[in-house]
């Protein structure tokens, strides 16, 4: 079982105390070495008892950590719960009754934190950590897996994904593929392709959120390898209110903006949306108006749909008109967008006019 996730987190919640491992250690009333071996990930937050792990939670907040530190500790464990299954299982087949992919719809925080040991990139929602001791030497800022760990856990998401075939395993594929798209070894790039042409060729308002979503996972997958083609095209293939509802409703639960959680995809099928604001969905996909984003197709097109949907987002808020007008005029000025892309940035534009001051 790896710990990797879930002790470093630890570590950005102790070190946010002002606490060295040694004055944790003391405090806790442990051996230095276990504060160490949690930190490490050689002694796995996960192997904790339930309730010494949520009383080692509650002390690093009443220390000075984060009130949230209970809320990312527990995430960060089911994140090295899916590293150390497919570690662990290789090319084995895990059933989706016990697959902890399998158990919930991910939010970006969780799958941000199973893809941190990967891309190396420390998560947006954990820069609340600000570190208050000061690092001694070299230490690692980001966790790591070694060569082979990372191959077995990859070679088990192919296998996930290619083994997934019934309605009860559709959420351990498509968040197997999703993953998938963090490999980037020729032979998966190669297999994405074929997913792609298996569900991406479809018309989307022919399927079922299933086929939707499993057309989004194979495009969004293969954009994150450098192959953008698929994305534009599975953009292209929504053109429907239910998809278009199953799309927003998705990306309110990927930021957060949904309060709970969901073990299934059928909550994107919901036409009433009142039950989030779009706001904070707003600024992410403000945010993420890049030219150079691999994903810029979809998020592009789906700022288009939430602004189409909520126009009231844009009045009576002046630095979001203005940060948005800002980011249309770069995208307008560089040849990045295709003729739908271009019609989706005027559309933006003109509802910027609209709710103009």
């Amino acid at each position: 079982m790896t710990g990797v996730v879930s002790g470093a987190v630890l570590k950005l919640a102790r070190q946010s105390t002002g606490l060295t491992q040694e004055k944790f250690a003391e405090l806790l009333r442990v051996d230095v070495s276990t504060v160490q071996g949690w930190e490490s990930g050689r002694r796995p937050l996960a192997a904790m008892n339930a309730g010494d792990f949520l009383r080692l939670s509650g002390r690093l907040s009443r220390l000075g950590a984060p009130a949230s530190t209970g809320r990312h500790l527990r995430e960060a464990v089911e994140a090295d719960q899916v590293l150390s299954t497919g570690i662990a299982a290789e090319v084995a087949w895990v059933d989706a009754d016990t697959h902890p992919l399998a158990a919930s719809v991910h939010r970006r925080t969780i799958t941000n934190l199973i893809t941190w040991p990967i891309t190396q990139k420390t998560p947006e929602h954990l820069r609340e950590f600000i570190p208050k001791v000061a690092r001694r030497g070299p230490t690692p800022i980001c966790p790591s897996l070694h060569a082979d760990e990372r191959t077995r856990f990859f070679d088990h998401l192919l296998t996930a994904a290619e083994r997934s075939m019934h309605a009860d395993e559709a959420l351990l594929r498509r968040q197997a593929v999703y993953l998938l798209g963090f490999d980037g070894r020729p032979q998966v790039v190669a297999w994405l392709r074929a997913e792609w042409k298996r569900a991406g060729c479809r018309s989307a308002k022919q399927t079922d959120v299933t086929g939707l979503l499993e057309a989004r996972s194979a495009s969004v997958a293969l954009a994150s390898t450098g192959d953008g083609t698929h994305i534009h095209d599975f953009v292209d293939h929504m053109t429907d209110t239910r998809t278009e509802i199953a799309n927003l409703n998705y990306w309110a639960h990927w930021i957060g903006e949904l309060d709970n959680e969901q073990t299934s995809d059928a909550f994107m099928l919901d036409a009433d949306t009142r039950s989030w604001t779009g706001v904070r969905l707003l600024q992410h996909l403000m945010n993420r108006l890049d030219p150079d984003s691999p994903h810029l197709p979809l998020n592009l097109h789906t700022l288009h749909a939430l602004v189409a949907s909520r126009a009231s987002l844009l009045n009576g808020r002046p630095v979001v008109h203005a940060s948005l007008a800002g980011k249309l005029d770069r995208l307008a000025s560089t040849d990045c967008l295709t003729r739908t892309g271009r019609h989706q940035l005027a559309g933006l534009q003109y509802a910027l006019r609209i709710a103009g001051f």
